[in-house]
């Protein structure tokens, strides 16, 4: 800004020498070696202006270039975090994507072998988006993953990890999670839900939503979280996702909506996960049409027959 000030005085000097001299350049040796002067100043200033300038622009390209980098790879390390294969031959089968609106994304979602034998499953979703809702998630990733391996049963587990997001996070900051233990042998699913959205259960039976257990995580010392329990028969499909699905298009008052959600879900329950996922994500962008306002993550878990083996 300096440079920039000085060569503009520098300009404007030069002008006014060369309107008010200009009568006088035949006749003042004086005035001419003042005018060239003036002009040879200013143009040097100049260059010396341009020079600044571009180095300015080499620094602001790499210090792009070094931002890009770093976020490229916190994605990559955020990626390693999803499951990159699922459990077999265990009763249930899963296909899940977590599309992000910011480059790294606030969701999760997590497949977990329990030492007993037993799965668990689970979707979050983290306030904020970007950067500091990622490091959040990593960090529920993380401490989720050593309490449900330690044999907490769901509510203690619960009370636990509420404990650690609110020393954490100091009530800036708030995770909805959904969370179940599937026990293969009974074919039941323990489930807590600590606010969020109620994931859909279709199948022979009437449609049922996981509804709320207790308030989100990271909000409340000392909150409560009772367990549920639902029994799953064959074909039975647990659809979970996160607000990114049915709040696209809120901002402009044209809500994707749980009703489009559930018509493509109920078409055919029985079409392969992967498929039903494509056709959820592209029929939400579509509805959209533009870059995501939200994460967007979804989590399809089938029964299957325990001789099954699950892709």
């Amino acid at each position: 800004m300096r440079d920039r000030i000085y060569l503009a005085g520098f300009l404007i000097g030069a002008g006014m020498l060369l309107y008010l001299g200009r009568g006088l350049l035949q006749q003042s040796e004086l005035v001419a070696w003042g005018l060239t002067f003036g002009g040879t100043s200013a143009v040097a200033v100049l260059v010396i202006t341009l020079y600044g300038v571009q180095h300015e622009l080499r620094a602001s390209r790499g210090e792009l270039a070094r931002k890009e980098a770093e976020l490229s790879f916190a994605l990559q390390v955020q990626q390693a975090l999803f499951p990159q294969s699922f459990p077999a031959n265990m009763g249930l089968e899963f296909s899940g994507v977590c599309v992000p609106a910011r480059g790294i994304s606030g969701d999760y979602y997590d497949v977990i072998s329990l030492p007993d034998g037993r799965l668990a499953f689970a979707i979050a979703d983290v306030s904020g988006k970007g950067i500091a809702a990622a490091i959040l998630m990593s960090n529920v990733h993380a401490v989720l993953r050593m309490l449900a391996s330690s044999g907490r049963a769901p509510g203690s587990l619960f009370a636990d990890l509420n404990r650690h997001l609110l020393q954490v996070s100091g009530n800036s900051q708030f995770t909805t999670l959904f969370y179940a233990e599937w026990d293969r042998a009974t074919r039941r699913l323990h489930y807590i839900n600590a606010g969020h959205l109620p994931p859909l259960l279709l199948g022979g039976r009437e449609r049922l939503r996981l509804g709320a257990s207790g308030p989100p995580l990271g909000l409340f010392e000392g909150a409560a979280y009772t367990p549920g329990e639902v029994e799953l028969s064959p074909g039975d499909l647990l659809v979970l996702y996160s607000d990114g699905v049915t709040e696209a298009g809120t901002t402009e008052g044209m809500e994707f909506g749980e009703e489009r959600l559930m018509l493509i879900l109920a078409a055919d329950t029985s079409r392969p996960l992967i498929e039903i996922q494509r056709m959820v994500v592209g029929a939400v962008r579509d509805w959209w049409g533009k870059e995501l306002e939200d994460d967007m993550t979804l989590l399809l878990v089938r029964a299957t027959p325990l001789t099954e083996e699950a892709s």
